[in-house]
């Protein structure tokens, strides 16, 4: 008989993977809040040491608290590849990086002087409080947002390439009726105060002179207007129908690490996992 992987785990790495890899739970949240506030501490350091002056009057101070925590980043990042089913697949996956990322530097600047300055990227490690202060709510949001935007995406491509296309006719237009004269000595140029005249931007650093001219750029500027609301428009009906599905929770499969599986869910949605 196959032995089920995620059901043969000892019980302290369930209790563990509990805790590191969902928010749900009292003791999930206290170590994501914990997390969170070491994170923010140690860019602080990182910051802090790139100044001069604080560099030479706490140095030390600073350095010393850069090991303690690179070393309670080091001990995370083992717990986390001990209660997952298969530890290779978390340290390949996003987090999994930017965990490594996280703790490497420290250890590299050792051997290479100033490599602890790419200690700033644990500030992307924050992306985990959707994962505290959400909880469901915020994920929930998140999800929802994202199956808007992947369906907004054919519909945006389209609005993109129609509004391409407006600049460059527009663009050479106005090349054609200013010319190198007032500032539009190609059509590159004109395309770009093309661009810059749609989107209400203005920089005035290339402008028509004749009568028109500048009737074409006050068309640009009122289509620019009205153009402005066709994306929006786009995205709002998509949220509104992403906004029907049913609400997820912050549980995490133990095989595949998926997140944001339904409330009523029992098996992952992706690999078929059990969750309980």
């Amino acid at each position: 008989m196959e032995v089920n992987p995620v059901a043969a785990r000892a019980p302290w790495r369930v209790r563990l993977h509990e805790i590191i890899f969902e928010a749900d739970t009292p003791a999930g949240k206290a170590f994501d809040v914990a997390l969170i506030g070491v994170i923010v501490l140690s860019v602080l350091v990182v910051m802090l040491e790139s100044v001069s002056a604080y560099r030479a009057t706490y140095g030390p101070f600073l350095r010393g608290v850069e090991w303690v925590v690179t070393g309670l980043f080091t001990i995370e990042y083992i717990l986390r590849l001990s209660c997952v089913v298969q530890p290779t697949r978390y340290a390949r996956s996003f987090f999994g990086i930017i965990d490594l990322m996280a703790i490497l530097p420290t250890y590299l600047s050792l051997f290479l002087p100033g490599a602890q300055s790419l200690l700033v990227v644990r500030v992307l490690r924050l992306l985990r409080i959707f994962r505290v202060f959400k909880l469901v709510v915020y994920l929930g949001e998140a999800n929802v947002l994202s199956a808007a935007l992947r369906s907004s995406l054919p519909k945006i491509v389209v609005f993109l390439m129609t509004v391409l296309l407006i600049v460059i006719s527009m663009g050479a237009a106005m090349y054609l009726i200013e010319g190198k004269a007032n500032g539009f000595t190609s059509i590159p140029r004109a395309v770009y105060w093309a661009i810059v005249t749609m989107t209400t931007v203005g920089y005035g650093d290339v402008t028509p002179q004749t009568v028109p001219g500048q009737t074409l750029a006050a068309a640009l500027m009122i289509m620019g207007y009205a153009i402005i609301a066709i994306p929006t428009g786009i995205v709002s009906a998509e949220l509104i129908e992403a906004g029907r599905q049913r609400p997820v929770t912050t549980r995490v499969c133990p095989l595949c690490l998926t997140e944001g599986h339904q409330r009523s869910a029992r098996f992952c949605r992706d690999c078929g996992a059990s969750l309980e």
